[in-house]
């Protein structure tokens, strides 16, 4: 019995090492944001003897969950995001064995609120913004469902034209960093007294999105967005800076608070929509699938993601120095974060 149990180990052993070493190949997948600067670093990284990369844009939410699934090559490698881990991302993480993550910071990113170059320049303050997305509003002392049709209605300074704006699904970590640089921050005091009133938590009530159909979920592909931007001269949408950049012909951004999104302004964040983007390794995976050491360390190296890094190109924000010896650290050394 004892050498049968003994020959059964030895076999479901010689299973896992097979199913490890099955895979040649990284495999990414998150955020929509990060995509671009992840695409370009795979693309350079496949010509140095290592295969491509296989990258996937699931949105941060939907990348975190495919991660934290477990450890095994039959799950993600890597996973971009646009916002930070969350804490029962961590805790999803643990359970399922995840224990050994590595946080790269990529570097800074400006969400753009974008239309068509074809449009008059807006600029918006982020109480406008929220007043024209939000599910329910403070009118005359009052909180009622959102009744805004025109930016006029919310404003008279503001054009007569239609509310219509694309937005991020709630998986992505654009739509979570806009609801909390935005929809918190630009919810009226009125409201948020009102919520807490009534029982509810102003956090959640003031990043609720009107469901009338001027707010459209648009999905994790950005392109997608920017083309209906070019098509329609009254139409918003917000996205990465790097779609931006990249698509400069087409669109361009309206000012927030009298600032608009740029490498200085972002990198200072005088930008009010500023944030850091990332991606996270499971170092549980490194020395099985090959590759992922030499991908941190292209990644991170000053001419990928430093001032006059080849990612600077396509609308990255550069890193302050201090920071940046912290983010390549990590990639290096492997240093891994808390998961709790």
């Amino acid at each position: 019995m004892k050498k049968l149990n003994f020959v059964l180990s030895l076999l479901v052993a010689i299973a896992i090492s097979g199913a490890a070493s099955a895979r040649d190949q990284i495999k990414i997948v998150g955020s929509s944001t990060v995509y671009p600067y992840a695409t370009v670093v795979a693309e350079k990284f496949g010509k140095s003897g290592f295969k491509t990369p296989v990258i996937e844009s699931t949105g941060t939410g939907g990348g975190m969950k495919l991660f934290c699934a477990g450890v095994g090559t039959q799950h993600p490698d890597i996973t971009n995001a646009s916002r930070a881990i969350k804490s029962k991302e961590k805790a999803l993480c643990a359970k399922n064995g995840v224990k050994d993550i590595v946080e790269i910071v990529v570097g800074n990113d400006g969400i753009s609120f974008a239309h068509s170059v074809k449009a008059k320049d807006m600029n918006f303050t982020k109480e406008q913004l929220w007043r024209a997305l939000a599910h329910d509003v403070d009118v005359n002392g009052k909180v009622v469902k959102n009744p805004y049709k025109k930016w006029s209605d919310i404003d008279k300074s503001l054009p007569s034209k239609g509310i219509k704006i694309l937005v991020p699904p709630p998986t992505s970590g654009t739509r979570d960093a806009w609801n909390s640089l935005v929809m918190g921050k630009g919810c009226s005091k009125a409201a948020k007294a009102a919520f807490t009133a009534a029982g509810k938590k102003a956090k959640k009530a003031c990043a609720k999105l009107r469901e009338d159909g001027l707010a459209v979920e648009a999905g994790e592909n950005d392109t997608l967005i920017v083309n209906k931007l070019a098509a329609d001269p009254d139409m918003f949408g917000l996205f990465g800076f790097s779609y931006l950049v990249a698509n400069k012909d087409k669109i361009k951004a309206t000012k927030v608070e009298g600032k608009l999104p740029s490498l200085a302004s972002i990198q200072d964040y005088t930008y009010p929509i500023a944030r850091p983007l990332f991606f996270y390794v499971k170092k549980a995976h490194v020395g099985t699938v090959p590759g992922i050491k030499e991908y941190l360390k292209e990644f991170t190296a000053k001419g990928t993601m430093g001032p006059k890094g080849y990612l600077t190109d396509i609308g990255l924000v550069p890193l302050d120095s201090k920071s940046y010896k912290k983010t390549r650290t990590a990639g290096t050394k492997l240093k891994t974060i808390k998961l709790n």
